[in-house]
């Protein structure tokens, strides 16, 4: 597995990020019993920066917390299977033969505010936020209430496996 990170933030988190960013990633692809070695590439940024990505991407001007960009259509979430039906070198890094699942970019300036608001530490809210971007790299979406809730349990039961629980 690869895990490229990138920290453009001012400001520092006083924790291993790291550690809780590869811990995560590892734990969801292990939760979805992802066949694959794989690569995600994860960006810690401001609010300023994640703005202007939101309002490139999706059309509204304003910070949010995290952004997915995953790499795969699937067409069920989580079913690995598409990768088997087609022509599919283009989701493969070529030089290592991993699976690019995609890009998570994260607020630092949202990891503090949110662990401040909803009491809980801000490794718990980094954890929540990859494990949240994670599943949107696997397909699932929060758009309907029944995939809300079936995402909502999958991110419950990642992050209480990895004990980064409120």
């Amino acid at each position: 597995m690869t895990v490229n990170i990138d920290y453009e933030a001012d400001k520092k988190l006083d924790f291993d990020y790291e550690k809780i960013i590869r811990e995560v990633i590892n734990g969801a692809l292990d939760f979805e019993e992802c066949p694959y070695e794989t690569e995600v590439n994860v960006v810690l940024t401001t609010n300023d920066e994640i703005a202007m990505i939101n309002r490139d991407y999706r059309d509204l001007f304003k910070p949010t917390d995290v952004l997915s960009f995953p790499m795969i259509d699937y067409v069920r979430p989580g079913d690995f299977s598409v990768l088997e039906e087609g022509l599919t070198e283009d989701f493969f890094n070529p030089e290592s033969g991993e699976l690019i699942l995609g890009d998570i970019i994260l607020s630092v300036d949202k990891i503090i505010e949110q662990a401040a608001s909803y009491g809980h530490s801000q490794q718990r809210e980094l954890g929540f936020l990859v494990a949240h971007s994670m599943l949107h790299l696997f397909g699932y979406d929060h758009m309907q209430d029944e995939e809300r809730e079936v995402m909502e349990e999958k991110q419950r039961d990642i992050l209480n496996m990895l004990n980064l629980k409120r």
